[in-house]
């Protein structure tokens, strides 16, 4: 069965954004002149995603407002002969059919993909953490859902970390069975340095069967006290295959500050119409840098 739907967890509260997550979503927090969840929808679209559900939270209303249409707006461009604009504008509302559904609580990543079954029902589908931008020739979720069709089983989006980093992320341990692709054998939440199965960690792309929510249903809250899907990966691997893939392409984590600046700077560099000034600016900023006294 092709995978055809994709659950976007985006209820965080955005804490290490604060103050301008405090009445903000995160997820709308803008890369150049577009939301970063936007960025993470186009690559759902471009992969041939058709239904996105997005799980949000209190106080997230500007997410649903984004991928509505605008009819209001819409009038003033045209009237105003914006045809670009009014293009752009048109076309985030046709990406894909988006549906949302709040998580009333926060009880975790793993149950805000566990608020996607009804919708989801008995197909496999994707998952992408709303504020993860992978930068790739391919697709991001296209590569993985190539994957998903040869091997018919869940695939982890995977990129490798120094040993410090171990701690940030949920680390794989496995055996190479292809090009950039591993059979997990095992999946622990943020272990310490010391005790890391390996320096390969789980990031913001997934493609899951269907038997994820049996799993998800029975976890009980683990680190942090909260329903992790981790464990629940973990607890899948008793029952069927799971792989890692390690995708081409550059990972952006746009709820860090620094990764935040750094997609910034990548897609304002993107740009034709910014690329020339833009770079401009980074140089003379950086030779100024480097001028000053340590």
């Amino acid at each position: 069965m092709r995978v055809r739907k994709a659950v976007i967890p985006a209820a965080g509260l955005g804490t290490r954004f604060l103050p301008a997550t405090k009445a903000s979503p995160k997820e709308m927090l803008p890369i150049v002149d577009k939301p970063v969840i936007q960025y993470v929808v186009e690559e759902a679209a471009a992969a041939g995603i058709e239904s996105i559900l997005i799980v949000t939270g209190r106080g997230k209303g500007a997410l649903e407002d984004h991928f509505d249409v605008s009819f209001e707006l819409e009038r003033v461009l045209e009237a105003r002969g914006k045809t670009e604009d009014l293009r752009a504008i048109r076309a985030i509302s046709d990406l894909a059919e988006i549906s949302f559904v709040r998580q009333r609580e926060a009880l975790g990543l793993g149950h805000a993909v566990l608020c996607a079954r009804t919708w989801a029902g008995n197909e496999p589908f994707a998952v992408f953490l709303g504020d993860d931008i992978v930068v790739s020739d391919t697709p991001c979720m296209r590569q993985m859902l190539d994957v998903f069709e040869s091997t018919r089983a869940s695939v982890l989006g995977v990129i490798e970390v120094d040993r410090s980093q171990t701690g940030k992320y949920g680390i794989v341990a496995g055996q190479t069975v292809g090009d950039r692709l591993l059979a997990v054998t095992d999946v622990v939440e943020k272990p310490a340095p010391d005790v890391a199965p390996s320096l390969t960690a789980v990031v913001g792309r997934y493609v899951f069967t269907p038997s994820i929510f049996e799993e998800l249903a029975v976890t009980g809250p683990g680190a942090g006290g909260e329903i992790q899907l981790t464990d629940a990966v973990r607890a899948l691997l008793k029952r069927e295959k799971v792989y890692a893939y390690r995708f081409e392409g550059r990972r952006y984590d746009t709820g860090d500050r620094l990764g935040f600046l750094q997609a910034t700077v990548e897609m304002a560099l993107a740009r034709p119409d910014l690329r020339a000034p833009f770079a401009r600016f980074v140089r003379e900023v950086a030779a100024s840098l480097e001028k000053k006294p340590s």
